[in-house]
């Protein structure tokens, strides 16, 4: 007889903490993103349905970026020759955030991809002209399957230097 009460207990409490695993539903809220005077891409996002055992969240910010990079000398004029060099490629960050009461909320932040080995001559300086960003995306890595928000549009700078 009591083994058949622990049973039915221990039966209960799985099915108690079955119930309440099955009831977090990542998912997120809200997703935004906008383009910094130096050319990051800040992603805003509130995340919740990951439940109350939950407390962090890893959330990485991903995207295909292309800047442009050109040579300007001391003067802050460039040269006629034009020096650019174009750069496009993925870019990622990502981040740690606390969870309280099953949600999260917060910014994480990217650069644009580096000029890779492109280099000035000498009395100039490389500066970045400009940056795009397309296929942004939010992704919680914590959970399983990952969440992911996709952020459409395009997101570009403007010019960044004269």
């Amino acid at each position: 007889m009591r083994r058949l009460i622990v049973a039915a207990i221990v039966g209960a409490m799985t099915l108690a903490f079955a119930a309440v695993a099955h009831a977090t539903s990542p998912h997120f809220i809200s997703a935004s993103a906008a383009v910094d005077n130096n050319g990051n891409l800040t992603a805003t996002f509130k995340e919740a349905g990951l439940g109350n055992g939950a407390t962090t969240a890893g959330i990485t910010l991903s995207a295909d970026a292309t800047a442009e990079y050109q040579c300007f000398n001391n003067g802050g004029n460039h040269p006629k020759a034009g020096n650019k060099e174009t750069v496009s490629g993925p870019v990622s960050s990502s981040d740690t955030f606390d969870v309280r009461n099953g949600s999260t909320h917060g910014s994480i932040t990217v650069g644009p991809p580096g000029p890779g080995t492109f280099t000035c001559p000498s009395g100039q300086r490389l500066h970045l002209i400009s940056v795009t960003y397309t296929n942004v995306k939010l992704t919680d890595t914590s959970v399983t399957p990952n969440d992911v928000a996709s952020i459409p549009g395009t997101f570009s700078s403007g010019t960044l230097f004269p």
